[in-house]
Parts: C-alpha cells; structure tokens; sequence
C-alpha cells in the first residue's frame, strides 16, 4: 500500500483564504495525498492569559497573547466550505485538525472521514471520547508523550467506538524544528510492535532525510509541515519546508516505496541479464585431451557465467575429459 503523504499547511495561510488556495497548489503540484489545516476557536481551546511557546516568541510579535496570535488564524465555516470544494477540484484530499469540541462536530457536518489528533489533546479524554464516537479513521499524533499515554489513549479511542484497524499513530515530537539528536524515531517500531497498530510519522525537522528514514522503517503515513515561503511572518512558517523542498521529499518517498519491493530474494528483472557477464564458469586453463584427469593444473574458473557453475568445482577436480578442450573452453 502507498504511503499516504500529508502536507500540512496547518496555520500557514496566516489567516488569508488567497494564501490558503495557493497553499493547496503546492500541496498539488509536490504530489502529496491531502492538504491539512487546523480548525478551532481560539475562545474554546486558549485561556485569555497562555503564554505563547518559545518557538512562537522568535516567530512572532512578542507583545502579542498566544490568543490573539491564534485568533486570526481562525478559518470559519464558509472558509473551510470554500477550501473543501477547492480541494476536490484540484483532486487532492482536504484534511482538518479540530482543536476543540465546536471544530469536531463543524468537521463532521462537512463530511470529513479521517480525523487527525494533535499531540496536545493526546491527554484530552473528553475531546478523544467525542472523536472516537464518531467511528472514522483516525490518526493520532504523539508527541510529548510517553507509551503509557498513548496506550491511554488509544484505549479511550477504542471504548469509544473506533476500531482499531482504522487507527494510525504518528510518532512525533513537538518542537519547531526538532532536533536531529531528539528525533527517536525507533520509538515508532516500538509504538507498532506494543500496540499493534499501523504507524507514521509527523515531522518538525528541518530538511527531508528522516522522512525517508521513516518510510524505509514501514511509516504508513508522513506528515510534513510547508510553507510559501519560510521568511514570512507567523508561527510555523521557519520549521517548514518551502514548496521544491516538499516536491523532493514526495519524489523521494515514492522512490523508497519502489525501493523497497517485495521481501522476495531474486534476481530483479533488470540485472538477470548481466548474471553470464559478471559470474564465472569452469574453463580449461590450457589444452587438454579427451581422457585426461582434471586437475587445478588444467582448469581454471573465468568469464563468461554461462557454463558449468563453479560451486560444481569438487565434483568436476578427478574426473576425466570426455573429448578435447582448447584454453579457455567452458567445461
């Protein structure tokens, strides 16, 4: 099955339905399988006084509450109408983060099937409880967590009514941009073999080579932050990849898909024509006469590989020539 490729826009039409479409291009043009963005109220999911990350201190204005910063970022319903039919249009899927209860059921109403958990509300059972009884595909982001929370709330997820072949967890860790040394991206195997579920990756590095990585490891899921431009002015624009960048990474990704293959050892159809070029056979290393024992004096193993096998070698030294041989005749 194809990695299912996510390029989050996430906040990074800094509020501006023109930004959002032309964001929704690139997402296109790069080949990835759906476009994401974050639906709340900043109302419902910010206390008036919440101090803003430290990330978001560099990358914003800061006199600025972590309130109003993410009140206009907020997309309404008739935006998100907009961006949906968009999103059809162009063939590519839309997907939404609900931050709060008012976002689940609005993403409900406009028929979304998947539904993506940010890490932050990996601890929110009201908010896991809402969204597991809806029975969708879910995908579940864990960064900042521990095994015991995700195992918490998968379990929440489940009770709730969602089963669990249609859960993919996203291993991920919440820092723009994380650390390549902070990364831990076995802990996604570990993830898998404790929960026996399909698992991904959600990635805040800068660059494209753990995505990769995390494809050659079986992730499911990538899913990757972009931006127009990572010199504009918002939260998550520097941690993000610029539009070529998420092209090479969704070109790469399809060439490690393809890399990968089957687990079947085997000569691959392109090379089994060079196997009587590069392998060797059992030749006579001079002339030899009809009746003549073999011995390593008058054999010898040599290109071409479309004679006898030298593995054969022990059973061929000792017995004797049935007719003449020149230098260098296959035996």
């Amino acid at each position: 099955m194809s990695v299912f490729i996510i390029a989050e826009a996430g906040v990074n039409h800094n509020g501006s339905i023109k930004l959002a479409k032309e964001l929704i291009d690139v997402a296109v043009e790069s080949g990835a399988d759906a476009v994401k963005f974050q639906t709340f109220k900043a109302e419902n999911i910010v206390s008036k006084n919440a101090q803003k990350a430290e990330y978001q201190k560099k990358t914003t204005d800061i006199s600025e509450s972590q309130f109003d910063m993410i009140k206009k970022l907020e997309l309404d319903v008739n935006t998100h109408k907009e961006l949906i039919a968009y999103c059809q249009e162009k063939n590519i899927m839309f997907l939404s983060t609900p931050f709060d209860h008012d976002s689940i059921n609005m993403l409900n109403e406009l028929g979304l099937q998947i539904y993506k958990i940010p890490s932050g509300e990996i601890t929110n059972l009201p908010y896991l409880e809402h969204i597991g009884s809806l029975s969708k595909q879910v995908i579940l982001s864990t960064g900042m967590s521990t095994l015991e929370e995700v195992g918490d709330a998968l379990t929440v997820l489940i009770n709730a009514g969602v089963l669990k072949e249609n859960i993919t967890v996203l291993h991920a860790n919440t820092m723009y941009p994380t650390p390549m040394t902070d990364v831990n991206l076995n802990a996604m195997l570990t993830m898998q073999k404790k929960f026996g579920v399909a698992v991904g990756y959600s990635d805040h590095t800068l660059g494209i080579e753990v995505d990769i990585a995390a494809v050659a490891m079986g992730a499911s899921i990538i899913e990757k932050h972009f931006t127009l431009d990572r010199a504009m002015s918002g939260p998550d624009h520097k941690a993000s990849l610029e539009p070529k960048e998420l092209k090479s990474m969704v070109v790469a990704i399809r060439n490690i898909e393809k890399a990968l293959g089957s687990s079947e050892k085997k000569p691959s159809s392109s090379e089994s024509i060079n196997i009587s070029i590069a392998r060797k056979s059992i030749v006579a290393s001079r002339s030899i006469s009809k009746g003549e024992v073999f011995s390593e004096n008058n054999i010898a193993i040599k290109r071409p590989g479309n004679g006898l096998s030298p593995m054969k070698w022990c059973d061929v030294i000792g017995t004797k020539a049935v007719r003449d041989y020149k230098e260098d005749q296959l035996i």
